[in-house]
């Protein structure tokens, strides 16, 4: 199943704003529309919104084909519907530069996007699979964080991904999903597709991580990235630094699994990053709250990067 795909002149996505409760597909026939999922988090995950953004350009150049001012304002405002996941502005200029061409090559590459995609989550989560078996041996247990399955990057997933093909190889002993505040993320949308696999797991509130972890009930951790630095810092969902600390306390493997798009190569350190704050009204109905979506995991405290085309060692000084 694909969680975004693009159907008969629009975008469909699965809502991930009514998981669990409900599975309800959307479908956009807009920029605006389009915008609006992103901000609201109906569609999220570096790799999905790396679709999302290339499609999102194929509606605006069928939308705007005979006005170029307001196409590169549309594509502009796709660019920076979130600010810190660099899919989703790499997505759209992918797609943004066949415009030139006509907009049927410019839906052309989008489906291109969407399909690497696809074929990036089989590859990691083969590389991955691997990985965790070299490290932690046979039947580890695992914790993640956010959601990093078919949800967040078009089927199979990123870290979820990895631990769906352990699954399936019979070497997971088991799976404890953060709560991932303040969305839920993880206790919504990872228990939601970690139940559809019939992969036995736990949700604990994202505080408890650490403390498992130092009392022997985590073998590794692994999630994934919606930015790798050049130097490897990782930004990832607010909560991964503190699992991080957490994983180098215990002395287990702290693993990131995220596509070779999700690496920037560009961005020398997690320091350059801008850090969406989602504001007070996802955490409180009352007063001013800080709420920082990301957070900023120092390259020092990673174990390994998992991508489509790798595996990078970061503990043995390898870089992005």
């Amino acid at each position: 199943m694909r969680t975004i795909d693009w159907v008969n002149g629009a975008v469909e996505i699965i809502d991930q704003t009514a998981l669990p409760n409900e599975e309800r597909v959307l479908r956009l026939h807009t920029v605006g529309e389009l915008i609006a999922a992103i901000q609201s988090l109906a569609v999220r995950g570096a790799p999905a919104l790396g679709v999302a953004g290339a499609f999102g350009v194929a509606l605006a150049a069928r939308v705007h084909s005979d006005d170029p001012a307001a196409l590169s304002v549309a594509v502009q405002k796709i660019e920076s519907a979130r600010p810190t996941a660099v899919n989703l502005a790499r997505g759209a200029r992918r797609a943004a530069a066949l415009i030139p061409h006509g907009p049927e090559a410019v839906l052309a590459e989008a489906c291109r996007v969407r399909d690497e995609e696809i074929e990036a989550s089989a590859a990691m989560a083969r590389l991955g699979a691997d990985l965790v078996a070299e490290l932690c041996g046979n039947r580890p247990r695992l914790l993640t964080h956010c959601n990093t399955g078919g949800l967040a990057a078009v089927t199979i997933g990123t870290a979820l991904g990895v631990v769906g093909e352990l699954h399936q190889r019979g070497r997971l002993a088991g799976v404890i999903a953060s709560e991932t505040r303040p969305l839920l993320q993880g206790a919504r949308l990872t228990s939601w597709e970690l139940t559809r696999w019939g992969i036995e797991h736990r949700v604990a509130v994202d505080s408890a991580g650490p403390f498992l972890m130092a009392r022997g009930e985590v073998d590794a951790v692994i999630l994934g990235a919606d930015r790798i630095c050049a130097n490897g810092d990782v930004i990832n969902k607010i909560g991964t630094y503190a699992h991080a600390l957490g994983a180098r306390r215990a002395g287990i493997p702290f693993l990131v699994v995220a596509p070779e798009s999700t690496v920037d190569v560009g961005t020398p350190s997690g320091v350059r990053v801008e850090i969406e704050d989602r504001g007070s009204a996802e955490v409180t109905a009352w007063g001013e709250a800080v709420n920082p979506a990301f957070d900023i995991t120092p390259y020092d405290l990673v174990t390994a990067i998992v991508t489509d085309r790798r595996v990078i060692r970061v503990d043995r000084g390898e870089k992005p």
